[in-house]
Formats: C-alpha cells, sequence, structure tokens
C-alpha cells in the first residue's frame, strides 16, 4: 500500500481524499495557493507546500510545482481529485516520468477518451451506442452550420476537451449559431485551451445516466451501477441520485455492459464514469441510450455510489494505484437503498445566481446527513475558485425516503453572510415532476420562477427573531413605549420591515442582530437605526460589476448607440462568464471597462443615456 501521498487538489475533495488516506494510516501532503494559505486543507493534512498565488493557472495548474512539492516531502504518489489536472494526461506522464505513483488511468487512457471526437469514434468502433453528430475534422463555421444544419435543430455545440458543463451550448436555431459558436470556442479556449467542437443532436426528452466504473492492472473491469445526473442548470449537475428512478433491470444491465465494454476499450485503470444521455420521453429504454463521454478521474457525485453499495471508491483508487486487484467482484456488488446528493453552492439565487464570496460568519449544514465540505465556520470564500463549498447526502430504504432526509438537512441550513442555493435546493427537490422522478435534464430551464426560493422569512419567524431582540432589561438604544405595543420597524437585510410583536414590551439594543433560517434560506434581522439604512443604488444606467472578476470581452465602444439587452462587457469569476447587457435603448457615455482587465465588485464598468 502507498504510505505516502500528496493531493494535488483543494476544497472539498482534498479533505475527502485526506479522511480516507488517514484511515489507511498514509501519510497526506497537501499544496496549497495564497488564497488558501488558512484552507480546511492545509490543515488537515501532515504536511503542506505553498504552490504559487491564488489564480488556479498560477498554482494548482502549475504541475511541475506540484510534482517538486511531491519529491520535497517525500511523496510517493500524487492524487489529483476532480477538476484541475485530474483529466491531464502530459501531467500524468510527468508524475510517472518523475518516479512517482500516479492515482488514475494510464495517460493513454486519458487521451484516449479526453477529446470527445476521438473518443466517440472509438466507442463507435467497440460497438458502444453513441449520439448522432458530427464529429469531423474540418472546423471551420461554415462547415460546423452546414452539419448542424443537416442534423436538425435543436442541437448542442460541445467543446471537444470540455467538461463540467464549460464550453457547451444549445442552439435551437440556425439563426443563432455563429453567435452561439463563437461563445463556446472562446469558453473552451479559455478553459481547456483548446476550441475544436464537436455537434450533437440535442435530445428533447433528455435524461443525464451515468454508470461507475473500476478496473485494475490485473484486468479487472467492473461496475458499480448507474447514478441519474438530470436534474441540471446550465449543464452544471445540481442534484445527483443513485440508483436511476424508472431503470428497470433489463435497461440497467444493458447500460452497465455497454459502460464495461467502454471502459474495456481503452484498457481502463482506476475510477471512472461513462455518461450517456437517454431519450426518456417513453421511460428509460436501452436502445434510446447513447454514449456521450467518459470522465477519467473519480466524479464529484461518487458518494452516491458509496452511499448505495457501501464501498469506499477513494480507498479502491488508492488500493488499485497500489498495484492490488479490485476489492470486489461484480457478483459481490449490489445495489442498497438510495442515495441523494445536492450540491451546495456560495451563489445567490436571487441575483441570476451570481457567485457571492466573503467569510463564513456562520456555517451549519446539521448533523442528520452526509456533508462533504473543505470549509468551515469563518472561512473565506475567494472569487478564484468553483463555488461549490459543499456537497450534502442523504441515504434512505427508498427514494421518498432519500428525498425527505436531504431536503430536511438543507431545510435546516445556515449559511452567512454569503449567499448560498440551499433554499433554491430545497425547492427543487419538492418539485412535483422531481418527487414523482419524471425529471429531465431540463426542468429547472422550464420551471425558472417556480423554483425560486422565498425572498423574506414567514410572518411566523419573523415574529419569533423580532421577539428574541426585544428584552427587557432598559440598557443603550431605544425604549418601546411603557404600553406593550403591537409592532415594531426592524431592518432586513437592510431593508425596513414592520413586525407583530404579539404586544411584547422592552428594550431593543442598537447594535444585536439575530439570523432567521427557514426552508433553506437565511435573512438578518436588526433593530431598525436611521443610520443603518443602506445607500441608494448606482445612478441610473450606471452598469457596476456584480462582483470581483476578469473582463474578458468588451462589445460597445464610447459613443456606440446600443439597445435594450444588448451585451456590453462580458466578465469571468468563479470559472464562468457573466454578460452585462444595456437596461434600455441608449447611447454609450461612458465606458471604464478594458479586456483582460481585472475589477473589483461595484466598480462602475459603463454608463448607458438614454436618447434624447
Amino acid at each position: 500500500m502507498i504510505e505516502s501521498l500528496l493531493i494535488a487538489n483543494r476544497g472539498e475533495i482534498a479533505c475527502r481524499i485526506i479522511r480516507t488516506a488517514r484511515a489507511l494510516g498514509i501519510r497526506t501532503v497537501a499544496v496549497y495557493s495564497d488564497a488558501d494559505a488558512n484552507a480546511l486543507h492545509v490543515r488537515q493534512a501532515d504536511e503542506a507546500v505553498h504552490i504559487g498565488a491564488s489564480p488556479a493557472r498560477e498554482s494548482y495548474l502549475v504541475g511541475d510545482r506540484i510534482i517538486a512539492a511531491a519529491k520535497q516531502t517525500g511523496a510517493e504518489a500524487i492524487h489529483p481529485g476532480y477538476g484541475f489536472l485530474s483529466e491531464n494526461a502530459d501531467f500524468a506522464q510527468a508524475v510517472l516520468d518523475a518516479g512517482l505513483i500516479w492515482v488514475g488511468p494510464n495517460p493513454d487512457s486519458i487521451r484516449a477518451m479526453g477529446l470527445k471526437d476521438a473518443a466517440k469514434q472509438r466507442m463507435i468502433a467497440a460497438g458502444v451506442p453513441v449520439t448522432p453528430g458530427y464529429l469531423g475534422e474540418d472546423q471551420s463555421p461554415e462547415r460546423l452550420k452546414d452539419e448542424a444544419d443537416s442534423i436538425g435543430y435543436p442541437v448542442l455545440i460541445k467543446a471537444v476537451a470540455g467538461g463540467g458543463g464549460k464550453g457547451m451550448r444549445r442552439v435551437d436555431t440556425a439563426a443563432e449559431f455563429a453567435d452561439a459558436l463563437v461563445s463556446c470556442q472562446r469558453e473552451a479556449a479559455s478553459s481547456f485551451g483548446n476550441t475544436d467542437v464537436l455537434i450533437e443532436k440535442y435530445i428533447l426528452s433528455p435524461r443525464h445516466i451515468e454508470v461507475q466504473v473500476f478496473g485494475d492492472s490485473h484486468g479487472n473491469v467492473v461496475h458499480l451501477f448507474e447514478r441519474d445526473c438530470s436534474l441540471q442548470r446550465r449543464h452544471q449537475k445540481v442534484i445527483e441520485e443513485a440508483p436511476a428512478p424508472g431503470m428497470d433491470e433489463a435497461t440497467r444491465e444493458a447500460i452497465c455492459a455497454a459502460a464495461v465494454k467502454a471502459a474495456k476499450a481503452v484498457d481502463y485503470i482506476g475510477a471512472g464514469t461513462i455518461e450517456f444521455i437517454a431519450d426518456a420521453s417513453e421511460g428509460l429504454r436501452a436502445d434510446r441510450i447513447w454514449f456521450m463521454e467518459m470522465n477519467t478521474r473519480l466524479q464529484v457525485e461518487h458518494p452516491v455510489t458509496e452511499e448505495i453499495t457501501g464501498q469506499d471508491l477513494v480507498e479502491w483508487q488508492l488500493r488499485v494505484a497500489s498495484s492490488e486487484p479490485l476489492p470486489k467482484r461484480q457478483d459481490e456488488l449490489a445495489i442498497d437503498g438510495w442515495a441523494m446528493e445536492a450540491r451546495l453552492y456560495a451563489e445567490d439565487p436571487a441575483k441570476g445566481f451570481l457567485p457571492s464570496i466573503g467569510t463564513l460568519e456562520r456555517f451549519d449544514l446539521g448533523a442528520t446527513a452526509r456533508v462533504d465540505t473543505g470549509v468551515e465556520q469563518d472561512a473565506e470564500i475567494s472569487p478564484f475558485y468553483d463555488p461549490m463549498i459543499a456537497k450534502v447526502i442523504a441515504w434512505g430504504e427508498d427514494r421518498e425516503t432519500a428525498r425527505e432526509a436531504l431536503a430536511d438537512a438543507l431545510d435546516g441550513a445556515v449559511v452567512w453572510p454569503v449567499r448560498s442555493n440551499a433554499g433554491f435546493l430545497v425547492e427543487a427537490l419538492d418539485h412535483p415532476d422531481f418527487v414523482a422522478g419524471t425529471l429531465d435534464t431540463g426542468l429547472i430551464a422550464r420551471e425558472g420562477d417556480a423554483l425560486m426560493p422565498p425572498t423574506h422569512p414567514t410572518e411566523e419567524a419573523l415574529a419569533e427573531a423580532a421577539g428574541a431582540l426585544v428584552c427587557a432589561d432598559p440598557i443603550a438604544g431605544f425604549r418601546l413605549n411603557a404600553a406593550p405595543r403591537r409592532s415594531a420597524t426592524f431592518l432586513l437585510d437592510g431593508e425596513p420591515v414592520e413586525v407583530e410583536l404579539d404586544g411584547q414590551a422592552g428594550t431593543m439594543p442598537p447594535f444585536e442582530d439575530v439570523l432567521i433560517s427557514e426552508a433553506g434560506q437565511t435573512w438578518q434581522l436588526k433593530p431598525w437605526r436611521a443610520s443603518g439604512v443602506a445607500a441608494g443604488a448606482a445612478a441610473d444606467g450606471a452598469i457596476l460589476s456584480p462582483m470581483p472578476g476578469r473582463i474578458i470581452a468588451v462589445d460597445v465602444a464610447a459613443g456606440d448607440a446600443v439597445t435594450k439587452g444588448q451585451k456590453l462587457v462580458t466578465l469571468e469569476a468563479m470559472k464562468m462568464e457573466h454578460s452585462l447587457t444595456a437596461p434600455f435603448d441608449g447611447i454609450v457615455a461612458d465606458l471604464n471597462a478594458i479586456e483582460g482587465g481585472q475589477v473589483t465588485e461595484g466598480t462602475m464598468l459603463v454608463r448607458i443615456e438614454k436618447d434624447s
């Protein structure tokens, strides 16, 4: 067994790997950037090495520094986690060339499945069904458009080196294709350094089904059954579950056998996931499920597979990397119960899911469900990395039990003042289509506002919180009238609100506050003070940066005439693109945005004046 392990990652997955390594008696080495100097994974590891500045391209994506850190600390092996360099074949090869153990598949397997077009061609040769589409080398816009027209809309443009929802665009009409292609290629270049794309037929009732596979160096390959990852927002998985609802045994046998065949076609070793798309218009059927891609790494959603099989997949990875055979044969693996996982993000649903950064002054996810996280209370959420702060996983004897357990755990989540999507997750879990298991990847996009969490707490929660702020001790502040008052004014997240107090009287201290947690949402309630009223919004027509980030595109110039909704500036933050648009028809009066420039939250980027 490996005795010492460097983890070439951060956050939740680094902490997850450390947990298993510690249980196996393996010494762990963490690496960290400037932003992560005080991070949880750094403090949990036996040793930690600083590898660079906060941006990932200057730290976690610099393979030479990671290998040097392994040698410096005497680590035998490197585990890449997911994301960053986990599917970089050149890095894997460099690790092996340095005389270290790579906890992952062979570089050749990564290369074989790393480019979506080549992977599909290999799967066709292996007899694995694939989605209809264009995989050609001709990447001219004209050829790609012609192929899309031939396939028939809607189509999906996908970066061949893509993953995690990046470099992917749905196109519904021929008129939209050119702009979508440019946007997709730009994001692909930024995220993967490769602008090549493929075109796929977009399935109108799609389910995202994936199969966990595992291979060892002794020629054994098994599957650990399927997961359903259909609940997605902008191609990013939101809630995953195992097994897949509506999956009968015959279809399960067919899809899992195809996954094993796919893994064997590339001599796969280690943990991998074969992703399929299913046309669920008539339920799940073996003849309507097609290969999409393979992820040659451990998946974010691996805990749901662990929960239904009773296996520790990180332990499997470390044993396989130590040249041991797989811990279980196929006939020793079975499904027990149901599991669901929700991805808790630092983002604000009320502001279009913009990432939220800052200090986690309060962070409490309770103890009723499994929580995999890389942060704790008082941790700093920075703008440099993916906004996922935790995964909440619940198990039950059946799907409804697991769903209720997960909803209950998220319902009581306390995250403050950083915003989270916990309330949105609760709404999604309670949606009738999700409850019935009749979901598809378009559910969130279709439902829109119906899945938005409440913007205010209930009157009962407000009254209870207000009561906690009103005390009988007449210290500094202002005293309520001697006669009992039925209501008082408070500040709810900075906005005045009148709250019924059920006749309570007492003193309202001016500097105390209380947090209200309800339905996954957290609000702050403070006593009213005139000086506490927030400043007004920016002047009419001023386009402000909603968060810290880097400007990657400026689509207008000073003096340009613009129309309402026209794209002005594109900002990149926390690995996502955010387009800022004109609020009304007018003229670009001021332009302070420079392509490539870094901006802070609240920076005025563009000012639009209405046409006179």
